[in-house]
């Protein structure tokens, strides 16, 4: 069996060293909160944005349906036989056909 030595090295660091590590250490932890507020910041108004054209959107969606009813409900006037048969009767002068008008197709 061999013999083996182990040797344990020890780092010394002289003060600049650890100065530096030091000034290293907190520009980095800085740097990654910033990162981290940023983000915060970011989200925070990308959902603001987002707020605000669901509002919109939901407004043009109502606007849309209560034109939608007032179609309908011009729709239904417009197709109202009374009001048919008083253009037919008034401005085109129709009338109801006599019995020999009538030809029946078999």
């Amino acid at each position: 069996m061999p013999f083996t030595k182990t040797i344990r090295t020890r780092i010394v660091f002289d003060e600049q060293d650890r100065s530096q590590l030091k000034l290293t250490t907190v520009i980095f932890v800085s740097f990654v909160l910033m990162v981290a507020i940023l983000f915060y910041v970011w989200s925070h108004i990308h959902f603001t944005e987002l707020k605000y054209r669901i509002a919109k959107e939901i407004s043009i969606r109502e606007g849309l349906l209560e034109e939608n009813r007032k179609l309908k409900l011009e729709i239904a006037t417009l197709k109202s036989p009374k009001r048919i048969e008083a253009i037919a009767r008034g401005q085109l002068g129709m009338q109801h056909p006599d019995r020999d008008q009538v030809i029946f197709l078999k």
